[in-house]
C-alpha cells in the first residue's frame, strides 16, 4: 500500500470538496484491498451510487469511503437517518474505510476498516433536519459515533503513517465475521456489552464490573426492562464467539 497520494488531479478544480473527493477515491481504487477475502484490489463503483463507493471483484462485499484532511473524530457525518437505519436492520451496510490524510502533502496518515456486520443502532446520531430554506429542506442526516463502536471493530489499516500487514488487517476481520449471523437486534446487545467490556480495560473482570454500565445500557436499548439479565446473555454470547473466557464464580477474562 502506498501512502502518497496524486495530488495532481486536484488541479482541474476549484472546490476543496471536490479536490479532496478525486483524490482520495482516486487513492482508493489503486491502494485499498478487501479485508474480507485475499482480493488485493477494490472496483469502483458507478457514478452517483449514493453510500457505495467500491466493491470487492471476487467476493461482491460494499465499502464506503469517508475521507477527511482533520484527525478522526467521535463523530463520521453520514448518510441519511432514516435510510442508514434501515440499512443496519436490514443487514445491508457497506463496510466503511476512514481516511485521515494531509491535505497539503497528500498522504494517508491514518485509515480504518470498520465492517458491515459491526453497525448496531446505538453507533448512529440523528442529526436535526437542514432549515428550511436549505437545498435539501428538512433533510435529517445522521452521523456514526465511532465510540459506540467495539475497538475491535475499528481495524487499523494505516495508523501514524505505519501501514499494518494486510494478513493482519484479514485476520482481525474475519474474527468479527460470526456477528454477520447474529439478527441486528440481538446483534446491538452483543456489540454493546463487547464495547463494555473493552471499556473496562482489564484483561480479567467481573460481572458486576459489568453491571455497573447497566443505566448505560438500558439508555442505549430503552425498550428492554431486563439489562441485568441481558448482560448475563450477552456474555454467553461472547463467550461462545471468543471474545471472553468464563472462570466462575462471575468472573472473566478477555482472549
Amino acid at each position: 500500500m502506498k501512502l502518497g497520494m496524486s495530488g495532481v488531479l486536484a488541479h482541474s478544480y476549484k472546490s476543496s470538496a471536490q479536490q479532496a473527493r478525486v483524490v482520495t477515491e482516486a487513492w482508493g481504487e489503486e491502494n485499498l484491498y478487501c479485508p474480507g477475502c485475499d482480493s488485493e484490489h477494490l472496483t469502483p463503483s458507478a457514478p452517483n451510487r449514493e453510500a457505495i463507493d467500491y466493491t470487492c471483484p471476487r467476493c461482491q462485499e460494499l465499502f464506503q469511503l469517508k475521507s477527511r484532511s482533520t484527525a478522526l473524530a467521535a463523530k463520521i457525518l453520514d448518510a441519511a437517518y432514516d435510510s442508514m437505519q434501515r440499512a443496519i436492520v436490514r443487514g445491508q451496510t457497506p463496510n466503511l474505510f476512514a481516511l485521515h490524510y494531509d491535505r497539503f502533502q497528500w498522504e494517508v496518515l491514518n485509515l480504518m476498516v470498520v465492517p458491515r456486520f459491526a453497525y448496531s443502532l446505538s453507533a448512529i446520531e440523528k442529526r436535526k433536519p437542514l432549515a428550511s430554506t436549505a437545498q435539501r429542506a428538512n433533510w435529517v442526516g445522521c452521523n456514526i459515533l465511532v465510540g459506540n463502536i467495539p475497538p475491535d471493530a475499528r481495524i487499523s489499516v494505516v495508523r501514524d503513517g505505519v501501514v499494518t500487514d494486510a494478513r493482519l488487517v484479514r485476520e482481525r476481520y474475519a474474527r468479527l465475521r460470526p456477528l454477520e449471523n447474529i439478527k441486528h437486534d440481538a446483534r446491538g446487545w452483543t456489540l454493546d456489552v463487547l464495547n463494555v467490556v473493552r471499556a473496562l480495560n482489564k484483561v480479567e473482570f467481573t460481572l458486576q464490573d459489568v453491571y455497573a454500565f447497566a443505566a448505560q445500557l438500558e439508555k442505549l436499548h430503552p425498550g428492554n426492562r431486563h439489562v441485568l439479565d441481558k448482560i448475563r446473555q450477552q456474555l454467553q454470547v461472547l463467550r461462545d464467539l471468543g471474545f471472553v473466557e468464563f472462570l466462575g464464580s462471575g468472573r472473566y477474562r478477555c482472549v
